[in-house]
């Protein structure tokens, strides 16, 4: 608990708030706790029974909410599996395997064993992109398509401490600034939903401890190895992941990977729902 949330209170306060605004979810939907060899894990299931499996893994110091603007959309044509994912602050449990052993692939067995699952697409945004593409890499057979949006473990990693480190002492205003830096400007007259959630992850960030670790970077060889249609969805304005780098070795060494540069993006990526929704129901045409 300690490396996840800075004290017990401020986990019980987001754990609350996180499950209040469960009930906002936008479709019907079953909650589910799986045990796994790492843990219980949260998962969220939506849309029709028989369709074809879509999991989502949502980056660091967030949960599933991170979808709720992409489920309705999504959950028409799949079965769609949110995953809160472990050593996070959604409601799985506090492990967290290193990312350069197969710790989270072997976690991702047991859920979707839990689930029924035996071939699924993915979704992974920031680090939910490394675990996902470390599973399409560990576990080919497993990954029908990869879906990646601002991804981790392809681009370097950016030195943002030297930038935020003075902004962590000027109290809101500079946890707002660095909300900035790696989102994007906050809308100026957002919904009243819109400003809960806002809400909600500024919550996040106030009671968390950041992950200090450096993430694996994707051999060339395994890039080459992706046999599974993929997309990657990057920000030329992403403060955390070097974009150009990880579109550059995508085009290079995995050429039949779908590569969209958006160059006035942030880390947090808008409106590309419709964008992973065509790519899903082409790869899912694909493998029928």
């Amino acid at each position: 608990m300690g490396e996840i949330f800075k004290t017990e209170e401020g986990r019980a306060a987001v754990h609350a708030r996180y499950r209040e605004l469960l009930a906002y979810w936008p479709t019907a939907n079953e909650q589910l706790r799986l045990p796994t060899s790492a843990g219980e894990t949260f998962v969220i299931a939506c849309g029709p029974e028989g369709a074809p499996p879509l999991v989502l893994l949502h980056g660091a110091q967030a949960n599933a909410l991170t979808w709720m603007g992409d489920v309705t959309a999504w959950s028409e044509h799949f079965r769609v599996y949110a995953v809160d994912v472990i050593g996070d602050v959604g409601l799985s449990a506090p492990s967290r395997p290193q990312l350069d052993t197969d710790g989270y692939a072997l976690w991702l067995d047991d859920v979707l064993a839990g689930l029924g699952v035996e071939r699924a697409a993915f979704v992974g945004l920031s680090l939910g992109g490394f675990i996902a593409l470390d599973y399409a890499i560990r576990r080919p057979n497993k990954v029908a398509a990869l879906a990646l949006l601002c991804p981790a473990g392809i681009g370097r990693q950016k030195n943002l401490l030297g930038k935020a480190f003075p902004l962590l002492f000027l109290g809101p205003w500079g946890q707002r600034r660095l909300r900035e830096m790696v989102f994007g400007p906050a809308p100026k007259n957002p919904s009243p939903a819109l400003a809960a959630f806002g809400g909600f992850f500024a919550m996040i960030h106030a009671n968390t401890m950041p992950r200090r670790v450096g993430i694996p970077v994707a051999s060339d060889a395994a890039l080459a190895a992706l046999a599974m249609p993929v997309i990657a969805v990057v920000g030329g304005k992403d403060v955390l992941i070097d974009s150009r780098e990880t579109k550059r070795r995508l085009e290079r060494h995995a050429p039949g990977a779908e590569v969209h540069f958006l160059p006035d993006a942030y880390h947090l990526l808008p409106s590309q729902t419709g964008r992973v929704l065509e790519f899903l129901r082409r790869a899912a045409g694909a493998a029928l």
